[in-house]
């Protein structure tokens, strides 16, 4: 009795211990080193272990009694914003899936995992026939009313079969628009983006603590035509659509996903959307949360977004053989400045400095003048070098990366150049010399 006992206190621990376990194999498995799994709630992701990935692909983690209910991810590579996907864990089942990269991820076994993929792929055959119906330019009325009664169904099924889990948040949030009566395809369209939030609930914390908020907002900006519209009038009228939607979310949440539209527009290079973003919504979300870092950041992107005026700064230039103050902006005498952010450091700046100056050299006066701002520890090695440039006007920038001129103009990298106009607006943000000969060769 006492050696069963005995064995019965050696064995709990590992019973409460190991409870579940998320089994998954990579293809090809060659791309994939290591794996790692989060726990994610509305606002945070929390690291919970990683798993190294074996010779034919398999990884594994293994879930204890602590692991909660809900939401988690694995990320397969970096950076990890972009190469993740999300899996439902009830706490109850051990889960098995496969991934590639081309096809995404299929699960072997998780009741909840399954539901939402059967849902999912339903209701894709639903949208494909009707997709095909409207090609087709079909005027059967009694096939069309049978293709919503199909969805409409499907939808109702899937719910029903959902009760109690959490992948019910998903199936109810996926809910189409459904006409109760024919439309024409214009019609149809135009009800669909009417209708696309209908059935998303920005309260939900699992769809918080899940990537298909962030999925439905870059469907909806991105996706939605614009009619008449031009571009970048037809993706702020989105956007409001969009906040308008998730005006009773969380404001964590709205920061989260604005966040992240507005990255999406800095990426594609569409300033004037994202600074509308930031002047109508983010900014006055960071002054709610006194976010002073993300405040700081969005008035530093829109003070330096194209046609805006470049932030000004002193420097000093030689007239008749005398050494003189000047703002930045009070330089005349060309058509467009170029300031250029260099360090004598940089081994990138040592190939690319010698040539701006020669191409300048070819340049007819009056029409470039460089301002070369050096970010500097020490002044010893920019004093031997700034001889060899003398029609450029040289700036110190002590510091070097705590330096006010730098830190006003963003800069994190050196070579960076800024070209200006002769009133000094921004007109120009070239990556590298070639792109900065290729802007004035066009002009």
């Amino acid at each position: 009795m006492l050696n069963r006992l005995f064995f019965l206190i050696v064995l709990l621990p590992s019973i409460l211990i190991a409870q579940h376990a998320i089994n998954g194999k990579f293809s090809p498995a060659e791309d994939y080193n290591v794996a790692l799994l989060y726990k994610v709630t509305p606002t945070l992701s929390k690291y919970i272990a990683n798993a190294e990935v074996k010779e034919d692909g398999s990884f594994q983690f293994k879930l204890d009694s602590s692991a909660t209910k809900g939401m988690y991810r694995v990320v397969y590579a970096v950076p990890q914003e972009d190469y993740n996907f999300d899996v439902i864990y009830n706490g109850k089942e051990d889960i098995d899936l496969t991934f590639n990269s081309e096809t995404g991820v299929t699960f072997q076994n998780s009741i909840e995992n399954k539901l939402l993929a059967a849902y999912t792929n339903s209701m894709s055959m639903v949208t494909q026939s009707l997709g095909n119906y409207f090609k087709q330019k079909n005027e059967d009325i009694l096939a069309l009313k049978a293709i919503f009664k199909a969805q409409a169904e499907t939808q109702s099924s899937f719910e029903a079969a959902g009760k109690n889990t959490i992948a019910l948040s998903f199936i109810k949030a996926n809910k189409p628009y459904i006409p109760k009566k024919f439309i024409d395809v214009n019609t149809y369209v135009d009800s669909l983006k009417a209708h696309y939030f209908d059935f998303v609930d920005f309260s939900n914390k699992t769809l918080q603590s899940s990537s298909f908020l962030e999925e439905r907002m870059l469907n909806y900006v991105f996706g939605m035509s614009f009619k008449s519209e031009d571009e970048i009038t037809g993706y702020k009228n989105n956007i409001d659509v969009f906040c308008e939607a998730m005006k009773h979310a969380p404001i964590k949440v709205k920061r989260i996903l604005l966040v992240d539209l507005w990255q999406q527009m800095v990426d594609l290079n569409h300033e004037s959307v994202a600074n509308y973003i930031a002047e109508t919504y983010l900014m006055d979300i960071a002054v709610s949360l006194n976010d002073q870092e993300l405040l700081h950041g969005l008035i530093l992107f829109k003070n330096l977004s194209i046609g805006s005026v470049a932030p000004d700064f002193s420097l000093e230039i030689v007239k008749d053989k005398k050494t003189i103050t000047k703002k930045l902006s009070k330089l005349d005498g060309a058509e467009h400045y170029v300031v250029l952010f260099w360090s004598s450091t940089c081994s990138h700046c040592l190939d690319e400095v010698p040539q701006l100056y020669t191409y300048m050299q070819s340049k007819e006066k009056g029409q470039v003048k460089v301002v070369a701002v050096a970010l500097e520890k020490d002044a010893t090695e920019w004093k031997g070098l700034i001889s060899s440039y003398p029609e450029f006007i040289h700036v110190y920038g002590a510091g070097k990366w705590d330096n006010e001129i730098g830190n006003d103009y963003g800069v994190t990298a050196t070579p960076t150049y800024f070209v200006l106009d002769k009133e000094k607006h921004i007109v120009s943000k070239p990556e590298n010399f070639e792109a900065l000969k290729l802007f004035f060769e066009k002009e």
